[in-house]
């Protein structure tokens, strides 16, 4: 049988065998037999790991990453998903940066103290107000 077993994917992946089992039992990743107790996989799987790297760095779930594979195993990527969740991150980072220079304003402030600070306390109500610090729930595209 050609292939990978677990171990050499772990090594060429970065991904620990844990993760790939965990994968596997996602339904993410398919191994394609066994050679004694070891998982085998096709070489293709490195591609596969790498889709589902990048889905996770862009802030994906697991469960969304399954949905971008087709039932035979080829991506499909929506791209108004794609679209969706790159605006979705310039949202984050807006507020990020507003926080990081918020309090690096803080930081530097010549007030007595923060909370004489009117930048600060502005921070101190955004966060009051729910506007910082609570995570957007992910909004689903609708399926026509």
């Amino acid at each position: 049988m050609n292939g990978m077993d677990i171990a050499e994917v772990a090594q060429r992946s970065g991904v620990p065998a844990s993760t790939l089992r965990f994968y596997e039992e996602k339904g993410l990743i398919a191994s394609i037999g066994r050679r004694g107790l070891r998982r085998m996989f096709d070489a293709n799987v490195l591609e596969r790991l790498a889709l589902i790297a990048v889905g996770r760095a862009a802030g994906f779930s697991l469960d969304e990453i399954t949905r971008m594979f087709a039932p035979d195993g080829r991506p499909r990527i929506d791209r108004k998903v794609l679209m969706a969740k790159a605006e979705e991150l310039d949202r984050t980072i807006r507020k990020l940066n507003a926080m990081r220079d918020g309090l690096r304003h803080a930081a530097a402030c010549p007030a007595p103290s923060h909370m004489e600070c009117p930048t600060f306390r502005r921070i101190l109500r955004a966060a009051a107000s729910g506007a910082i610090g609570r995570r957007e729930r992910a909004r689903r595209p609708s399926r026509h």
